[in-house]
């Protein structure tokens, strides 16, 4: 049964390597913002993966959380989340999966991956995980007899420098996180090819814990949502490469349902 949230210290806000690597400055930076539009700390807690993070959700560990699609279609029961806000990428709160392979590699289609390393990010992933899988699965590959070596990086960045320095062959990314080194570390990017580029999804959410202070869950949403409305705000999302926060149903998600529902996890809802 999840805890009372906020009966600690500040408000917990978890993150994972997964979304976004930033560095520690930028976050304690984010922080302040948050905390003075909130009144009251707001403390991010990383972790590895995105199941320490749910599991972190359930408890009552975390009051918020940047997560996956993947994970917030997932069946829970009783519902102990709430869709706050969802990031807005090059004008959309759309993202999609890219499968990348290295730069002078003679790989030009997903049937050439046969006999390859491959890596994903998190099995709880949709970019990294879900949609490669789907993908192959919908022209008759099988991933678990297409590759030789498959592995997680936990990381979406770490997924770009694996290929980037051939420790894999190929690798499925969030298409906004090699965007975003795209233009922050080109000569890295560079080194890599987008092999394919699936349909668009909804964007990783930011969700908060059900049944917590409401006060507190909407002063959350209302300070994602108004942060390109002054200049500390626009620096912030300048930095995570982001147009912005907004309010959607979610209902945005119900392609990653679909798709999860196509290969029959049983933990959908």
């Amino acid at each position: 049964m999840p805890l009372p949230a906020i009966g600690r210290e500040g408000v917990q806000f978890g993150l994972t390597a997964v979304v976004v690597r930033e560095n520690i400055a930028f976050f304690e930076r984010w922080g302040r913002y948050l905390s003075e539009r909130l009144g009251r700390p707001v403390i991010f807690v990383r972790r590895r993966s995105y199941r320490e993070i749910m599991e972190l959700l359930e408890t009552g560990e975390l009051d918020f959380a940047w997560i996956c699609g993947y994970p917030f279609v997932r069946r829970r029961e009783p519902e102990y989340l709430d869709l706050v806000a969802v990031p807005i990428f090059e004008g959309a709160p759309l993202y999609r999966s890219y499968v990348i392979v290295h730069r002078d590699s003679t790989i030009r289609s997903l049937e050439d991956l046969k006999g390859k390393v491959f890596a994903y990010s998190d099995p709880d992933s949709n970019s990294g995980y879900l949609v490669p899988r789907a993908t192959l699965a919908r022209i008759r590959l099988s991933p678990d007899a297409l590759f030789r070596i498959s592995f997680f990086t936990y990381n979406h960045a770490e997924t770009v420098e694996a290929v980037a320095n051939r420790v894999a062959d190929a690798g499925a990314v969030d298409s906004y996180v090699w965007e975003y080194l795209h233009r922050t570390n080109p000569a890295l990017t560079a080194r890599t090819r987008i092999l394919h580029r699936s349909e668009t999804f909804g964007f990783p959410p930011i969700v908060g814990r059900r049944g917590g202070d409401k006060g507190i869950n909407a002063a959350m949403r209302a300070a994602l949502l108004t942060m390109h409305e002054d200049a500390d705000g626009k620096s912030l999302l300048a930095q995570l490469a982001l147009d912005g926060f907004g309010a959607y149903e979610p209902s945005l998600f119900d392609e990653i349902r679909q798709l999860a529902r196509r290969l029959s996890d049983p933990a959908v809802r």
